[in-house]
Protein backbone atom coordinates (compact mmCIF):
# COMPACT_ATOMS: atom_id res chain seq x y z
CA UNK A 1 0.00 0.00 0.00
CA UNK A 2 1.57 3.30 -1.07
CA UNK A 3 0.57 7.37 -0.64
CA UNK A 4 1.92 9.89 -2.79
CA UNK A 5 4.22 12.14 -1.07
CA UNK A 6 2.41 15.35 -1.19
CA UNK A 7 4.21 17.67 -0.09
CA UNK A 8 7.34 17.55 -2.45
CA UNK A 9 4.80 18.63 -5.09
CA UNK A 10 4.12 22.38 -5.89
CA UNK A 11 0.66 23.80 -5.36
CA UNK A 12 -1.28 25.01 -8.22
CA UNK A 13 -3.47 28.35 -7.57
CA UNK A 14 -6.97 27.18 -9.62
CA UNK A 15 -7.10 23.85 -8.79
CA UNK A 16 -8.10 22.54 -12.74
CA UNK A 17 -9.25 25.71 -13.83
CA UNK A 18 -8.78 24.28 -17.84
CA UNK A 19 -10.92 21.58 -17.50
CA UNK A 20 -14.33 20.63 -17.35
CA UNK A 21 -14.69 18.70 -14.06
CA UNK A 22 -17.86 16.86 -12.40
CA UNK A 23 -18.00 16.36 -8.77
CA UNK A 24 -20.16 12.80 -8.01
CA UNK A 25 -20.90 13.33 -4.79
CA UNK A 26 -23.17 10.37 -2.71
CA UNK A 27 -26.42 11.29 -0.88
CA UNK A 28 -26.31 15.12 0.18
CA UNK A 29 -29.09 14.71 3.28
CA UNK A 30 -26.99 16.55 5.96
CA UNK A 31 -24.33 18.85 6.62
CA UNK A 32 -22.30 15.87 8.22
CA UNK A 33 -18.97 15.23 7.89
CA UNK A 34 -19.28 13.56 3.90
CA UNK A 35 -21.16 16.77 2.73
CA UNK A 36 -18.74 19.45 4.49
CA UNK A 37 -16.06 17.29 2.18
CA UNK A 38 -18.11 18.20 -0.38
CA UNK A 39 -18.66 21.99 -0.14
CA UNK A 40 -14.45 22.12 0.37
CA UNK A 41 -13.97 20.37 -2.72
CA UNK A 42 -16.57 22.37 -4.59
CA UNK A 43 -15.10 25.10 -3.20
CA UNK A 44 -11.76 24.24 -5.00
CA UNK A 45 -13.18 23.82 -8.07
CA UNK A 46 -15.79 27.06 -8.50
CA UNK A 47 -16.38 25.81 -12.19
CA UNK A 48 -17.31 22.16 -11.39
CA UNK A 49 -20.36 20.72 -11.75
CA UNK A 50 -21.54 19.15 -9.06
CA UNK A 51 -23.84 15.90 -9.24
CA UNK A 52 -24.91 13.13 -6.39
CA UNK A 53 -27.71 10.37 -6.22
CA UNK A 54 -29.97 11.67 -3.75
CA UNK A 55 -30.23 15.71 -2.59
CA UNK A 56 -32.03 17.07 0.23
CA UNK A 57 -33.41 20.15 1.91
CA UNK A 58 -29.61 21.26 1.73
CA UNK A 59 -28.31 24.96 2.37
CA UNK A 60 -27.49 25.25 -1.43
CA UNK A 61 -24.82 28.27 -0.71
CA UNK A 62 -22.33 25.34 1.05
CA UNK A 63 -21.91 24.27 -2.44
CA UNK A 64 -20.98 27.70 -3.81
CA UNK A 65 -25.06 28.40 -4.81
CA UNK A 66 -24.16 25.76 -7.55
CA UNK A 67 -27.23 23.48 -8.75
CA UNK A 68 -27.02 19.83 -7.80
CA UNK A 69 -27.71 17.37 -10.53
CA UNK A 70 -29.10 14.26 -9.18
CA UNK A 71 -30.12 10.95 -10.17
CA UNK A 72 -33.38 9.27 -11.32
CA UNK A 73 -33.71 7.85 -7.37
CA UNK A 74 -34.77 11.49 -6.58
CA UNK A 75 -38.03 11.65 -8.06
CA UNK A 76 -39.10 8.45 -6.61
CA UNK A 77 -41.37 8.05 -3.40
CA UNK A 78 -39.79 9.73 -0.34
CA UNK A 79 -36.51 9.57 -1.61
CA UNK A 80 -35.80 12.41 0.72
CA UNK A 81 -36.59 10.60 3.85
CA UNK A 82 -36.51 6.79 2.81
CA UNK A 83 -33.09 7.02 0.91
CA UNK A 84 -31.77 3.77 2.70
CA UNK A 85 -34.90 1.84 1.18
CA UNK A 86 -33.66 2.43 -2.61
CA UNK A 87 -30.33 0.66 -1.44
CA UNK A 88 -30.23 -1.71 -4.33
CA UNK A 89 -30.94 0.90 -6.68
CA UNK A 90 -28.21 3.28 -6.11
CA UNK A 91 -25.48 1.00 -8.49
CA UNK A 92 -27.65 1.57 -11.59
CA UNK A 93 -28.10 5.37 -10.71
CA UNK A 94 -24.38 6.47 -10.20
CA UNK A 95 -24.11 4.82 -13.31
CA UNK A 96 -26.55 6.54 -15.55
CA UNK A 97 -25.06 10.10 -14.58
CA UNK A 98 -24.25 11.23 -17.92
CA UNK A 99 -20.42 12.53 -17.22
CA UNK A 100 -19.26 12.34 -21.09
CA UNK A 101 -18.56 15.65 -21.27
CA UNK A 102 -15.92 15.62 -18.55
CA UNK A 103 -12.02 16.09 -18.55
CA UNK A 104 -12.17 14.96 -15.28
CA UNK A 105 -14.54 13.23 -12.48
CA UNK A 106 -13.96 13.65 -8.91
CA UNK A 107 -15.58 11.01 -6.76
CA UNK A 108 -16.44 11.22 -3.02
CA UNK A 109 -17.37 8.25 -1.84
CA UNK A 110 -18.57 6.23 1.01
CA UNK A 111 -20.82 3.71 -1.10
CA UNK A 112 -21.55 4.34 -4.99
CA UNK A 113 -19.76 7.40 -6.01
CA UNK A 114 -16.72 5.76 -6.93
CA UNK A 115 -18.64 3.07 -9.47
CA UNK A 116 -19.35 6.42 -11.97
CA UNK A 117 -18.69 5.44 -15.96
CA UNK A 118 -16.67 7.84 -17.75
CA UNK A 119 -14.97 7.56 -20.86
CA UNK A 120 -11.81 6.47 -21.08
CA UNK A 121 -9.85 9.04 -21.79
CA UNK A 122 -11.50 10.89 -18.56
CA UNK A 123 -9.38 10.95 -15.42
CA UNK A 124 -11.28 9.77 -12.32
CA UNK A 125 -10.20 10.71 -9.29
CA UNK A 126 -12.22 8.67 -5.64
CA UNK A 127 -11.75 10.10 -2.48
CA UNK A 128 -12.58 7.26 -0.41
CA UNK A 129 -14.74 7.71 3.30
CA UNK A 130 -14.42 3.91 3.10
CA UNK A 131 -15.80 1.10 0.91
CA UNK A 132 -19.34 0.21 1.30
CA UNK A 133 -19.07 -1.20 5.50
CA UNK A 134 -22.05 -2.58 5.23
CA UNK A 135 -21.80 -4.97 2.74
CA UNK A 136 -17.99 -5.92 3.45
CA UNK A 137 -18.38 -5.46 6.88
CA UNK A 138 -21.95 -6.84 8.24
CA UNK A 139 -22.74 -9.70 6.38
CA UNK A 140 -22.33 -12.47 9.26
CA UNK A 141 -24.12 -10.18 11.48
CA UNK A 142 -26.95 -10.51 9.08
CA UNK A 143 -26.54 -14.14 9.06
CA UNK A 144 -26.86 -14.39 12.68
CA UNK A 145 -30.74 -12.49 12.26
CA UNK A 146 -33.06 -14.73 13.85
CA UNK A 147 -35.57 -13.20 11.05
CA UNK A 148 -35.00 -15.24 7.95
CA UNK A 149 -36.64 -13.38 5.61
CA UNK A 150 -33.52 -10.72 6.39
CA UNK A 151 -31.21 -13.77 6.21
CA UNK A 152 -33.26 -14.65 2.79
CA UNK A 153 -32.98 -10.87 1.45
CA UNK A 154 -29.41 -9.71 2.64
CA UNK A 155 -27.59 -12.78 1.33
CA UNK A 156 -27.72 -12.73 -2.30
CA UNK A 157 -28.30 -8.94 -2.01
CA UNK A 158 -24.64 -8.37 -0.47
CA UNK A 159 -23.42 -10.80 -2.67
CA UNK A 160 -24.58 -8.58 -5.54
CA UNK A 161 -23.19 -5.04 -4.17
CA UNK A 162 -19.71 -6.76 -3.25
CA UNK A 163 -19.42 -7.71 -6.85
CA UNK A 164 -20.36 -4.55 -8.28
CA UNK A 165 -18.49 -2.69 -5.99
CA UNK A 166 -14.87 -4.81 -7.08
CA UNK A 167 -15.78 -4.44 -10.27
CA UNK A 168 -16.72 -0.34 -9.72
CA UNK A 169 -13.22 0.03 -7.96
CA UNK A 170 -11.40 -0.82 -11.58
CA UNK A 171 -12.89 2.53 -13.00
CA UNK A 172 -11.00 4.89 -10.49
CA UNK A 173 -7.89 5.78 -11.61
CA UNK A 174 -6.48 7.12 -8.60
CA UNK A 175 -7.55 6.68 -5.01
CA UNK A 176 -7.31 8.65 -2.15
CA UNK A 177 -7.99 7.58 1.42
CA UNK A 178 -9.16 10.01 4.19
CA UNK A 179 -6.86 7.60 6.62
CA UNK A 180 -4.42 5.23 6.96
CA UNK A 181 -7.29 2.99 7.99
CA UNK A 182 -9.63 3.18 5.03
CA UNK A 183 -6.01 2.68 2.82
CA UNK A 184 -5.95 -0.87 4.53
CA UNK A 185 -9.47 -1.80 3.44
CA UNK A 186 -8.62 -0.15 -0.28
CA UNK A 187 -6.11 -2.86 -0.29
CA UNK A 188 -7.63 -5.43 1.37
CA UNK A 189 -11.05 -5.42 -0.64
CA UNK A 190 -9.76 -3.66 -3.67
CA UNK A 191 -6.21 -4.16 -4.03
CA UNK A 192 -5.64 -0.24 -5.02
CA UNK A 193 -2.88 1.65 -3.76
CA UNK A 194 -3.95 5.00 -2.16
CA UNK A 195 -2.66 8.15 -1.23
CA UNK A 196 -3.83 9.29 2.38
CA UNK A 197 -5.13 12.48 2.74
CA UNK A 198 -7.10 13.18 6.18
CA UNK A 199 -10.82 14.97 5.41
CA UNK A 200 -11.24 18.83 6.32
CA UNK A 201 -12.16 19.49 9.96
CA UNK A 202 -13.31 23.48 10.15
CA UNK A 203 -11.30 24.06 13.06
CA UNK A 204 -11.12 27.46 12.56
CA UNK A 205 -15.42 27.59 14.22
CA UNK A 206 -13.76 26.47 17.23
CA UNK A 207 -11.84 28.02 19.67
CA UNK A 208 -10.34 27.22 23.67
CA UNK A 209 -12.10 28.65 26.50
CA UNK A 210 -10.66 29.47 29.72
CA UNK A 211 -13.55 28.28 31.61
CA UNK A 212 -14.36 24.82 32.45
CA UNK A 213 -17.74 22.91 33.50
CA UNK A 214 -17.95 19.49 34.91
CA UNK A 215 -19.68 17.78 31.89
CA UNK A 216 -18.84 15.40 29.45
CA UNK A 217 -19.74 15.41 26.18
CA UNK A 218 -20.05 13.05 22.99
CA UNK A 219 -21.78 14.82 19.92
CA UNK A 220 -22.91 11.87 17.53
CA UNK A 221 -25.54 10.53 15.77
CA UNK A 222 -27.77 7.80 17.82
CA UNK A 223 -27.25 4.79 15.65
CA UNK A 224 -26.68 1.13 17.61
CA UNK A 225 -23.04 1.08 15.29
CA UNK A 226 -22.23 4.29 17.20
CA UNK A 227 -21.78 2.30 20.75
CA UNK A 228 -23.32 5.67 22.61
CA UNK A 229 -24.85 2.82 24.37
CA UNK A 230 -21.03 2.15 26.19
CA UNK A 231 -21.32 5.74 27.89
CA UNK A 232 -24.96 5.97 28.73
CA UNK A 233 -24.21 2.06 30.77
CA UNK A 234 -20.19 3.34 32.31
CA UNK A 235 -21.65 7.11 32.93
CA UNK A 236 -25.05 6.00 34.62
CA UNK A 237 -22.60 4.10 37.27
CA UNK A 238 -19.90 6.77 37.27
CA UNK A 239 -22.86 9.55 38.26
CA UNK A 240 -20.85 12.16 36.35
CA UNK A 241 -22.93 14.70 34.16
CA UNK A 242 -22.46 13.88 30.48
CA UNK A 243 -24.33 15.81 27.88
CA UNK A 244 -25.49 14.01 24.35
CA UNK A 245 -25.75 15.70 20.93
CA UNK A 246 -27.29 14.03 18.41
CA UNK A 247 -30.44 12.72 17.34
CA UNK A 248 -31.25 9.05 16.19
CA UNK A 249 -32.65 6.19 15.84
CA UNK A 250 -31.75 4.46 18.79
CA UNK A 251 -32.34 8.07 20.92
CA UNK A 252 -35.47 6.20 22.56
CA UNK A 253 -33.70 3.21 23.92
CA UNK A 254 -30.85 5.18 25.09
CA UNK A 255 -33.05 7.17 26.96
CA UNK A 256 -34.59 4.36 28.50
CA UNK A 257 -31.31 3.39 30.00
CA UNK A 258 -29.91 6.53 30.94
CA UNK A 259 -29.58 7.83 34.81
CA UNK A 260 -30.29 11.43 35.60
CA UNK A 261 -26.73 12.73 35.14
CA UNK A 262 -27.20 12.19 31.56
CA UNK A 263 -28.56 14.98 29.62
CA UNK A 264 -30.12 14.45 26.38
CA UNK A 265 -29.38 17.88 24.07
CA UNK A 266 -30.83 16.65 20.56
CA UNK A 267 -29.53 18.93 17.60
CA UNK A 268 -28.18 22.43 18.88
CA UNK A 269 -26.82 25.56 17.02
CA UNK A 270 -22.71 26.05 15.81
CA UNK A 271 -22.79 28.49 18.81
CA UNK A 272 -23.91 26.42 21.55
CA UNK A 273 -21.74 23.05 19.99
CA UNK A 274 -18.71 25.27 20.20
CA UNK A 275 -19.17 26.51 23.91
CA UNK A 276 -20.03 22.62 24.65
CA UNK A 277 -16.99 21.30 23.62
CA UNK A 278 -14.88 24.58 25.01
CA UNK A 279 -15.85 23.96 28.22
CA UNK A 280 -16.24 20.08 28.43
CA UNK A 281 -13.98 17.74 31.15
CA UNK A 282 -13.43 15.52 28.12
CA UNK A 283 -14.72 14.73 24.84
CA UNK A 284 -16.02 11.17 24.71
CA UNK A 285 -15.57 8.65 21.62
CA UNK A 286 -17.02 4.90 21.65
CA UNK A 287 -17.31 4.68 18.10
CA UNK A 288 -14.66 2.58 15.91
CA UNK A 289 -14.91 5.19 12.92
CA UNK A 290 -12.92 5.40 9.33
CA UNK A 291 -11.91 9.05 10.91
CA UNK A 292 -14.11 10.78 13.19
CA UNK A 293 -14.50 14.68 12.64
CA UNK A 294 -15.88 14.88 16.38
CA UNK A 295 -13.05 14.45 18.08
CA UNK A 296 -11.00 16.37 15.52
CA UNK A 297 -13.48 19.63 16.64
CA UNK A 298 -13.12 18.33 19.98
CA UNK A 299 -9.28 18.89 19.88
CA UNK A 300 -9.74 22.35 17.99
CA UNK A 301 -11.29 23.60 21.41
CA UNK A 302 -8.64 22.32 23.34
CA UNK A 303 -10.11 19.36 24.97
CA UNK A 304 -8.93 16.08 25.70
CA UNK A 305 -10.52 13.35 24.18
CA UNK A 306 -11.06 9.85 25.88
CA UNK A 307 -11.63 7.31 22.62
CA UNK A 308 -11.86 3.79 22.11
CA UNK A 309 -8.68 3.10 20.68
CA UNK A 310 -9.36 1.72 17.17
CA UNK A 311 -10.22 2.62 13.72
CA UNK A 312 -9.49 6.60 12.90
CA UNK A 313 -8.95 7.73 16.62
CA UNK A 314 -5.31 5.97 16.05
CA UNK A 315 -4.78 8.47 13.52
CA UNK A 316 -6.19 11.60 15.40
CA UNK A 317 -6.20 11.24 19.02
CA UNK A 318 -2.28 11.05 20.51
CA UNK A 319 -2.23 8.94 23.27
CA UNK A 320 -1.93 11.03 26.75
CA UNK A 321 -0.70 14.32 24.96
CA UNK A 322 -4.10 15.12 23.72
CA UNK A 323 -6.32 12.52 24.96
CA UNK A 324 -6.79 8.93 26.24
CA UNK A 325 -7.74 5.39 24.65
CA UNK A 326 -9.33 2.46 25.95
CA UNK A 327 -8.88 -0.77 24.26
CA UNK A 328 -11.87 -2.50 25.21
CA UNK A 329 -15.83 -1.26 23.50
CA UNK A 330 -16.84 -1.76 26.38
CA UNK A 331 -19.15 0.28 29.39
CA UNK A 332 -16.71 -1.51 32.45
CA UNK A 333 -13.56 -0.46 30.56
CA UNK A 334 -15.16 3.09 29.66
CA UNK A 335 -15.72 3.54 33.47
CA UNK A 336 -12.31 2.34 34.53
CA UNK A 337 -10.95 4.98 31.86
CA UNK A 338 -12.51 8.07 33.01
CA UNK A 339 -12.53 7.24 37.21
CA UNK A 340 -8.45 7.43 36.17
CA UNK A 341 -9.01 10.50 34.01
CA UNK A 342 -7.08 13.94 35.23
CA UNK A 343 -7.88 16.63 33.12
CA UNK A 344 -5.37 18.89 34.23
CA UNK A 345 -3.18 16.49 32.81
CA UNK A 346 -3.36 18.08 29.33
CA UNK A 347 -2.29 21.48 27.53
CA UNK A 348 -4.93 23.22 26.01
CA UNK A 349 -2.78 24.87 23.68
CA UNK A 350 -0.97 21.40 22.44
CA UNK A 351 -4.09 20.02 21.76
CA UNK A 352 -5.02 22.25 19.72
CA UNK A 353 -2.01 22.17 17.87
CA UNK A 354 -3.07 18.71 16.79
CA UNK A 355 -5.75 19.69 15.45
CA UNK A 356 -4.55 22.29 13.34
CA UNK A 357 -3.31 18.99 11.08
CA UNK A 358 -6.98 18.40 9.85
CA UNK A 359 -7.71 21.99 8.88
CA UNK A 360 -9.92 22.64 5.57
CA UNK A 361 -6.64 24.75 4.29
CA UNK A 362 -4.39 21.74 4.75
CA UNK A 363 -6.63 19.70 2.95
CA UNK A 364 -7.49 21.61 -0.09
CA UNK A 365 -3.79 22.55 -0.25
CA UNK A 366 -2.76 18.65 -0.19
CA UNK A 367 -5.74 17.43 -2.68
CA UNK A 368 -5.50 20.13 -5.13
CA UNK A 369 -1.90 19.26 -5.25
CA UNK A 370 -2.62 15.74 -6.02
CA UNK A 371 -5.64 16.12 -8.11
CA UNK A 372 -2.87 18.66 -10.28
CA UNK A 373 -0.19 15.88 -10.72
CA UNK A 374 -3.07 13.33 -11.53
CA UNK A 375 -5.12 14.99 -13.70
CA UNK A 376 -2.27 15.03 -16.26
CA UNK A 377 -3.23 15.45 -19.95
CA UNK A 378 -2.35 12.37 -21.31
CA UNK A 379 -2.09 8.92 -19.93
CA UNK A 380 1.55 8.62 -20.53
CA UNK A 381 2.06 11.67 -18.42
CA UNK A 382 0.14 10.27 -15.80
CA UNK A 383 2.09 7.01 -15.70
CA UNK A 384 5.03 9.03 -15.13
CA UNK A 385 4.28 10.23 -11.46
CA UNK A 386 3.26 6.73 -10.78
CA UNK A 387 6.75 6.14 -9.23
CA UNK A 388 6.02 8.88 -6.61
CA UNK A 389 4.00 6.99 -4.73
CA UNK A 390 5.15 5.81 -1.34
CA UNK A 391 4.26 5.98 2.14
CA UNK A 392 3.73 8.61 4.27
Amino acid sequence: MSALAVSELRPRPDVLADKRVAIVAERLIDMRGGERVVAAVAEMMPHADIYATVMGDQDVPAFGGRRVHTSFVQGLPGAKRFFRAYLPLYPMAVERLDLRRYDAVVSLSSAFAHGALTNPETTHVCYCHTPLRFAWNYQHAYNRSSNPLVRGVTTPLLHYIRSWDVAASHRVDAYVANSRNVQRRLWKYYRRESTVIYPPVDTARFTPSSERGDHYLIVSALNDHKRVDIAVAAFSRLGLPLYVVGSGPDEPRLRSRAAHNITFLGRVGEGELAQLYATCRAFIFTSDEDFGIAPVEAQASGRPVIAFGSGGALETVQDGVTGVLFGDQTAACLEETVRGFDPDGFRPATIRANAMRFSVERFQDQFGRMLSVSCKPTVENQMAEWPRLQLL
